[in-house]
């Protein structure tokens, strides 16, 4: 019972247009609390049961701060779609997400980590990462069609706020894509697993796990690092970060102002106090 209704709301998301991501991840957050509290019916449950269950199963497994919002999301919006209950899961207190920097690869560091992977697809896959400046669903969505090699642009379609934006095509990126595309020859999706159809988060993770241990780089790099890698970079080659938010697909400039905190550019232009002495 508990499965089939978690099941019915994943399909009214869909039918909703949410993105597969986002269905997956609250599907999974959905399936831990049931599984976790053993309960026989999601509409047993009291507002009181629900907010402590929520509040045990957020603090219990340390969860991230943008994981807690998402699990508290997913059980708002499941309990508004299927009972048209609105529980005071607001009331949770999430622990506020640390001002961490992003971490960032130097030139040479990705230049690297590039040049270690023998592997066509793995390099492709990285190259379109750090070249595009994907995040990682979109880099799994991309489909053969997104790629314009006339004009030089990527589309990327249906990303984060449910918005399309276009990327440039570097010469380097169409070259190292057309040795991919004939060793490989994907029908459908820019990268697809070994039986077709979309390759996964968990082997796109696994690639990049690897990639690391190849170099001796010091680092917990991520897919989400060539990303950030990228908009330093650009930061750091005199782009407009205006131009950096568009490529980025943020919709608030603050978020892209971050890569002022890591741009070594930035830094090594101030002049210390000592010197005017």
């Amino acid at each position: 019972m508990i499965t089939k209704e978690i099941s019915k709301f994943c399909k009214l998301l869909e039918i909703k247009g949410y993105s597969q991501n986002t269905i997956d991840n609250y599907q999974s957050h959905l399936k831990t609390f049931a599984n976790l509290f053993q309960f026989s019916k999601w509409a047993d449950l009291s507002d009181k049961e629900l907010l402590n269950n929520a509040y045990l199963q957020i603090t219990k497994k340390s969860m991230a701060f943008s994981t807690q919002r998402q699990c508290l999301s997913a059980l708002n919006l499941f309990y508004q779609e299927m009972y048209d209950r609105t529980i005071r899961f607001k009331a949770i207190s999430v622990k506020k997400m640390p001002d961490n920097l992003p971490i960032v690869l130097s030139l040479s560091e990705m230049k690297l980590l590039l040049n270690r992977t023998d592997n066509i697809k793995h390099r492709a896959m990285m190259a379109c990462l750090y070249g595009l400046g994907l995040r990682s669903s979109e880099l799994l969505n991309l489909q053969i069609s997104d790629i314009d090699g006339s004009r030089n642009i990527v589309i990327i379609r249906n990303s984060k706020g449910k918005k399309d934006r276009i990327v440039m095509l570097s010469n380097k990126l169409k070259l190292q894509l057309r040795k991919y595309f004939k060793a490989y020859k994907p029908k459908m999706y820019l990268f697809e697993g070994h039986k077709g159809g979309k390759y996964t988060q968990s082997s796109l993770q696994k690639v990049i796990k690897q990639a690391t241990k190849r170099v001796s780089v010091k680092k917990n790099i991520t897919a989400h690092t060539l990303r950030h890698s990228f908009a330093t970079h650009l930061l750091e080659n005199g782009t407009d970060i205006r131009i950096i938010q568009k490529l980025l697909g943020h919709k608030d400039i603050k978020t892209t102002q971050i890569y002022t905190r890591v741009s070594s550019a930035f830094i090594e232009n101030i002049k210390s106090p000592l010197d005017l002495l």
